[in-house]
């Protein structure tokens, strides 16, 4: 018989309601303590790499701080080793000094030392040291205080400051400066009065160009008020202080096209022979040189036709003074200034000039051939015309020599520098009270042979000569005249080595001998020996 136990009460399942307090507190504790267990694990590994990273900063830096001291003291062995060098160098002059500022600078730990450049000449090191001088009078331009103008553009002072000594074996016109030689005695001295004072000026633009001017003085006027008519004292001939206007430009600059007025010599008598004992009135003036200072108003016009030519047009009015010998004299009151010939004929002068440029305009080769022309009348009312053709060039030639002349044929160029100081001739009939008037025809020009040995050094052999048509002045022959009156013939031989130790003082020795022959008579000879020595600015 089954016996039948009761079974037992089953206790009933916690709610899933009842479980979700708990599995929330269970979730919040993990997750706040989870990272701090984390770091708590890696905390040691940290602790132990942070040292090691400052040892290996500090042991960078003490290498670093070595490797400073190693290096300051090899440039301050570098510096004593280039200051003993320079030291040995200027007591022997054997070696080329090396500047401080060109010294290479350390830019690691190992610094080379200089090499030593191998023994120089002489010459060599001077130019160095010229180089150095001429870098550092540049630098210091920065400093100076500039010359201040009312237009407020740039104004540049410049000059020659020139001393010249004279012995003259004969009696010449002007002791200083002698362009003709006379019958008489020599003489000696020393002048300061070819001295040149220059200021340049750059303007505005206008019109697309470059405005410029220049002005040029020197110190070779006449000091007194009755100057000898047959010197040669500028425009209008009536200086009465020492201070003389030479020459002075200004005008428009394009690129290719120059417009300008000026007071200078032709423009179809471009260049000049090369003479430090000659600047008042220029080397073989009165000689074949066409130099004299007129007004002029002109247009320059470069045209580029190869990549290494050009061709110059030139045209300008130019209006010319009188000779320094006047013939013939108007009746007019002493406080009169006498217009000129060219004046009186009321038409302005003309000339023109065509010309081949080579690479260089400034110092390159260059042939040109020019033209003049000027009505003139006389104070005694009887018109002439004054005219030349002319032919100008510079050569450079192979070994450092250069060529330079002009040449000339024309008439009535006594206003020019050339015609043997005169213009024309005439002549009174004693019986017919006849007046005879001639211009005298004139022939003439220059040659100049140019040798530079070095930038510092060169020499110079000059000729030129002016020619009045024996045949048309001899009937003018005025008996007991003047050499002036009666000169048919003026040339002149020099010579001269110009020396420049440095940019900015020239030193100079010249031989001239002048010749003057008059028509009727023996020719008056005159050595010239001169000295000159001249400071730039």
């Amino acid at each position: 018989m089954k016996i039948y136990k009761p079974k037992a009460k089953q206790q009933p399942m916690m709610p899933l309601r009842n479980l979700w307090p708990m599995l929330s507190v269970l979730i919040f504790v993990c997750g706040y303590s989870g990272p701090w267990l984390l770091a708590q694990s890696t905390q040691p590994a940290n602790q132990e790499s942070v040292p090691e990273q400052i040892q290996k900063l500090t042991e960078a830096m003490a290498k670093a701080q070595s490797q400073l001291e190693q290096s300051q003291h090899q440039l301050d062995e570098l510096r004593q080793q280039l200051a003993a060098l320079q030291s040995q160098m200027a007591q022997a002059g054997s070696a080329v000094t090396l500047p401080a500022s060109t010294a290479p600078a350390a830019t690691s730990s190992s610094v080379s030392l200089p090499q030593v450049v191998s023994p120089a000449k002489p010459a060599a090191i001077a130019d160095l040291r010229e180089r150095q001088d001429m870098q550092e009078s540049q630098i210091a331009t920065l400093d100076q205080t500039k010359v201040e103008s009312e237009s407020k553009y740039p104004v540049k002072i410049t000059g020659l400051l020139l001393f010249n000594g004279f012995v003259n074996t004969r009696q010449v016109n002007i002791a200083a400066t002698p362009t003709l030689a006379l019958y008489g005695t020599g003489s000696t001295g020393a002048s300061v009065q070819q001295s040149i004072l220059g200021f340049d000026a750059r303007g505005p633009h206008l019109f697309g160009a470059r405005s410029y001017a220049d002005l040029r003085v020197d110190f070779d006027g006449s000091p007194t008020n009755n100057a000898p008519t047959t010197i040669y004292a500028g425009y209008y001939n009536t200086s009465v202080a020492i201070v003389r206007l030479r020459t002075a430009h200004a005008g428009l600059q394009w690129q290719n096209t120059d417009a300008y007025f000026s007071l200078d010599r032709p423009i179809f008598s471009p260049d000049a022979p090369t003479s430090l004992t000659a600047v008042a009135e220029p080397a073989l003036a009165w000689s074949g040189n066409l130099w004299t200072w007129n007004p002029q108003v002109g247009v320059t016009q470069d045209i580029r036709f190869a990549s290494t030519h050009e061709v110059r047009l030139q045209g300008a009015l130019i209006d010319v003074g009188d000779a320094p010998v006047s013939t013939v004299s108007a009746s007019a009151a002493m406080s009169t200034v006498i217009p000129t010939a060219a004046e009186q004929s009321r038409w302005p002068g003309e000339e023109a000039r065509i010309a081949l440029l080579g690479s260089n305009l400034e110092e390159g080769s260059h042939v040109g051939v020019g033209g003049y022309f000027a009505p003139h009348l006389s104070p005694a009312g009887t018109r002439f015309d004054a005219w030349a053709t002319t032919v100008d060039t510079k050569l450079l030639l192979p070994g450092r020599l250069q060529f330079t002349g002009a040449f000339y044929r024309g008439a009535a160029l006594g206003g020019l520098g050339g015609g043997a100081y005169k213009d024309f001739g005439f002549q009174v009939d004693a019986e017919s009270s006849k007046y005879y008037f001639r211009p005298y025809d004139d022939v003439g020009g220059w040659a100049q042979l140019k040798e530079k040995l070095t930038e510092r050094l060169e020499f110079n052999a000059a000729f030129g000569l002016d020619n009045v048509f024996a045949s048309q002045l001899r009937p003018y022959y005025v008996p007991g005249g003047t050499m002036y009156q009666n000169l048919a013939r003026s040339q002149t031989y020099t010579g001269n080595v110009i020396y420049s130790p440095v940019a900015y003082l020239l030193f100079s020795l010249e031989y001239r001998h002048i010749e003057s022959i008059p028509v009727i008579g023996a020719p008056a000879e005159s050595n010239i020996i001169g000295i000159a020595a001249g400071y730039k600015f």
